[in-house]
C-alpha cells in the first residue's frame, strides 16, 4: 500500500475516532453495499436487437457523438470490465432488455427468451456481479404513437403486456441462476405534448395493464419488481401517464417497489425528502441516480449536496435493507467509460460520507433542542478528511485512488475505444 495513503488514513482514523466513528467498521460496511451500475451509458441505449441499432425515439435520448460506443455485446462486456476495475466495493450490472445477446438478429422484440441472457449470466459469474433487468418499452414501432401500456389500442397494450411478462420471467431466471435478486424496474414513456382530455382513461388502461403483468407472482429472492415515475420528458411536457402519484399508489396497494429517478422530478424537488415519506409504506425503494439539469437530462452523477443528502437519509434511518442503489444516466458527449466510473465512484463517496457521520451525536443535539450545535457540527464535518478514508478504501480493493484512475481511462480510450 502507498505509504502516504496509509499515513493519511491513520490521521483520519484519529480525527473520526474523536466523534466515536470507527473508520475500519465503516469500510467493512461500505464493502457490503452493492451499487447497480447501468450498462446503457456505454451503448447510448441502442441495444443489440439489430446490427448498428440506433435510437428511434419513444422517450429516450442520449446526446453527443463521442467515438467508440459499444456496438456489440463483446465491446459492452469489455467496457464494463474496465469500469468494474475502477470502482471499489460490491457491484451489480443493470441492463435494458434490448441489451440481450441477440447478435443483431432478433426478428421482433417479443421473441426475447432466457437463451438471450445465458451468456450474461456466465459473464456475471466470472465478474462476480449480480444483474438487474429492466423492460424496454421504447424505440419500437409499437411505441411510436407515444403510448404503450396505456394505449387506447388493445392490441398495442396486449403486445407490451406480454413483453413485460417475458422480461419478468427472464429476470426471475437470472435471479435464480445468480442467487441474488434481480431488480426489474418498469418505466414507460407514455404521455402527451399538449392538452390531454383523456388522462383518466389512459391511467385506467395503465392500471389494467399492470394488473395483468403482475398477476404472475415470483419469489422475491429471485426478483424485486418496481415501478418508476416521471414528471415529464421531451415531447411529453403536458401529460405523463406514469406519474409519481399514480405509481406510488399502485405500489402501496400491490406490494411493489417504487423507483425514484433523481432526474424525474421538478427541478425544485429533492428525492432525499421522499425516502422517509415512502419507507413506512413500502419494503423496497430503488434509486436511479442521475443529475438533472433544467430537465431530465440524465447528466453524470456527481458528488452533490443532494446525492450526499440521499445517502444520509438512508444511513440515518438505518434502512439499507430496503434501499437498492443504482445509477442511471447516459451522456454520449464524453468518454462513456469515464462517465460511468465518475458516477459510480461519486455514489460510493456519498455513501462513505454518510457512514462517517456521527449520527448519534447529531440526534442527541436535536433531542435536546440544541439546533445550533446540530447545524455547526454538520458544517464542520464537511472539512473532515473523508477523502483519505476513500483512497485507503480504494487501495484495499486494489482499485486506483482518486486522480490515478483518470489516466487509466485515458489509456483505455487510446488503446481500445478510439480504435473501434
Amino acid at each position: 500500500m502507498d505509504a502516504n495513503v496509509n499515513k493519511s488514513y491513520f490521521i483520519a482514523v484519529e480525527r473520526y475516532a474523536g466523534f466515536g466513528i470507527d473508520t475500519n467498521k465503516v469500510i467493512e460496511k461500505l464493502k457490503e453495499i452493492p451499487i447497480s451500475i447501468h450498462a446503457w451509458q456505454l451503448d447510448d441505449v441502442s441495444g443489440f436487437e439489430e446490427k448498428e441499432a440506433e435510437l428511434s425515439g419513444g422517450g429516450i435520448l442520449s446526446t453527443g457523438d463521442f467515438p467508440g460506443k459499444a456496438k456489440n455485446i463483446e465491446q459492452l462486456w469489455q467496457d464494463l470490465e474496465k469500469v468494474l476495475s475502477l470502482v471499489p466495493g460490491g457491484k451489480k450490472i443493470s441492463l435494458q432488455s434490448i441489451q440481450g445477446d441477440y447478435k443483431g438478429n432478433l426478428s421482433d422484440r417479443s421473441d426475447i427468451s432466457t437463451s438471450h441472457f445465458n451468456s450474461w449470466i456466465d459473464w456475471a459469474k466470472e465478474a462476480n456481479v449480480g444483474i438487474d433487468l429492466n423492460p424496454a418499452l421504447y424505440s419500437h414501432p409499437k411505441a411510436g404513437s407515444g403510448y404503450t401500456l396505456s394505449s387506447k389500442d388493445k392490441n398495442i397494450r396486449s403486445y407490451w403486456i406480454e413483453y413485460v411478462k417475458k422480461v419478468r420471467y427472464i429476470a426471475n431466471y437470472i435471479g435464480d441462476k445468480l442467487n441474488t435478486p434481480c431488480i426489474s424496474t418498469l418505466w414507460i414513456p407514455d404521455g402527451s405534448k399538449d392538452v390531454t382530455p383523456s388522462r383518466y382513461d389512459r391511467r385506467i388502461n395503465l392500471k389494467e395493464s399492470l394488473d395483468a403483468i403482475y398477476s404472475v407472482k415470483y419469489l422475491k429472492q429471485n426478483i424485486i419488481d418496481s415501478v418508476e415515475s416521471k414528471l415529464f420528458g421531451i415531447g411529453l411536457e403536458y401529460f405523463t401517464v406514469g406519474s409519481l402519484e399514480f405509481y406510488l399508489s399502485y405500489a402501496v396497494k400491490n406490494g411493489l417497489g417504487i423507483t425514484l429517478d433523481t432526474g424525474h422530478f421538478h427541478p425544485t424537488e429533492v428525492a432525499s425528502d421522499k425516502i422517509s415519506s415512502i419507507l413506512p409504506y413500502l419494503d423496497d425503494i430503488v434509486l436511479h441516480l442521475s443529475r438533472g439539469i433544467r430537465w431530465d437530462s440524465d447528466h453524470v452523477t456527481t458528488l452533490s449536496e443532494e446525492l450526499i443528502a440521499i445517502m444520509q437519509e438512508i444511513i440515518r434511518a438505518d434502512v439499507l435493507g430496503k434501499i437498492h442503489i443504482g445509477t442511471d444516466f447516459f451522456d454520449g458527449s464524453i468518454n462513456r467509460v469515464g462517465a460511468l466510473v465518475t458516477g459510480a465512484r461519486a455514489v460510493q463517496k456519498a455513501l462513505l460520507i454518510a457512514l462517517l457521520e456521527p449520527t448519534q451525536i447529531l440526534k442527541e443535539y436535536e433531542g435536546k433542542g440544541n439546533n445550533f450545535g446540530r447545524l455547526a457540527l454538520l458544517e464542520d464535518l464537511k472539512a473532515l478528511p473523508f477523502g483519505d478514508v476513500w483512497n485507503y478504501y480504494c487501495e484495499l480493493n486494489s482499485i486506483p485512488k482518486d486522480l490515478q484512475w483518470i489516466d487509466e481511462v485515458l489509456k483505455y480510450e487510446k488503446e481500445v475505444i478510439l480504435k473501434r
